[in-house]
């Protein structure tokens, strides 16, 4: 399982995606005013913004707030001109870290990525170090628990995934990211409820970690997501569901 997923299990397993709502929020609105900016406030006629709008929703944005925020990207006036930036790095034994934001000042959020990163047991690397390691793929994660898994893995292939991966706790419906809403959606009018869906970077091979690198790793992700200008954290690391929770519980 990548290291994203998890750091998305661990995430909902300690309830830091409430705790950090506002922040969350504050990110997902910087992200639809770009993609509004970019390629016009139709969510019919813009995938990219398509698919955060969703995101948005799944952490119950108000829609006020997602109307707002396309309004100010689709007319010109978000406030800032956010470019896209991605960071690559290392993180505790030899861990791949793909970092992606936007933000308004590159020095700034170099700054920052590189601090998190040297605080956090890990060093910032050049471009094209590990980027090489990832694939943008589209990913469809279901809790295993109570699933009918064959059923999941014969209806996802039949909705033309590329891949169903079991894994202890979860299971990934991997797709082309161009068929990743049909295939969703089809799941889901089957019956198959994900609990995270998107088009995420997904490593090629993973590096298992325990203890002491383990915790670590998932101190790095987390500082890393804290800041501001930061959108989304990618990782190759793998941790055990026992080693997992064991980390979870010490908070």
């Amino acid at each position: 399982m990548s290291g994203h997923s998890k750091w998305s299990t661990i995430k909902r397993k300690k309830g830091a995606l409430d705790a950090k709502r506002g922040k969350i929020f504050t990110k997902l609105i910087r992200e639809i005013a770009t993609a509004a900016r970019l390629g016009g406030g139709d969510i019919n006629g813009n995938p990219r913004l398509r698919l955060v709008v969703e995101k948005a929703r799944a952490v119950n944005m108000p829609k006020d707030n997602i109307e707002r925020a396309i309004k100010k990207g689709a007319g010109g006036d978000d406030g800032a001109s956010y470019e896209q930036v991605t960071y690559e790095g290392y993180g505790p034994g030899g861990v791949a870290v793909l970092v992606e934001g936007l933000t308004d000042n590159r020095n700034r959020t170099a700054g920052e990525v590189r601090h998190a990163f040297t605080k956090n047991g890990g060093n910032l690397g050049q471009s094209g170090s590990v980027s090489h390691l990832f694939t943008r793929t589209g990913v469809i994660e279901f809790d295993r628990a109570g699933l009918d898994a064959d059923a999941l893995l014969e209806a996802g292939l039949e909705a033309g995934a590329d891949d169903v991966v079991d894994g202890e706790s979860t299971i990934e419906v991997v797709t082309d990211p161009k068929r990743f809403e049909a295939v969703r959606d089809a799941l889901v009018a089957k019956g198959f409820q994900p609990t995270n869906a998107q088009i995420a970077m997904r490593a090629s091979t993973t590096v298992q970690l325990a203890g002491a690198q383990a915790k670590t790793m998932l101190e790095l992700a987390e500082a890393l997501e804290d800041l501001d200008d930061v959108q989304e954290v990618f990782s190759n690391f793998d941790i055990s569901e026992a080693e997992l929770e064991s980390l979870s519980q010490a908070g």
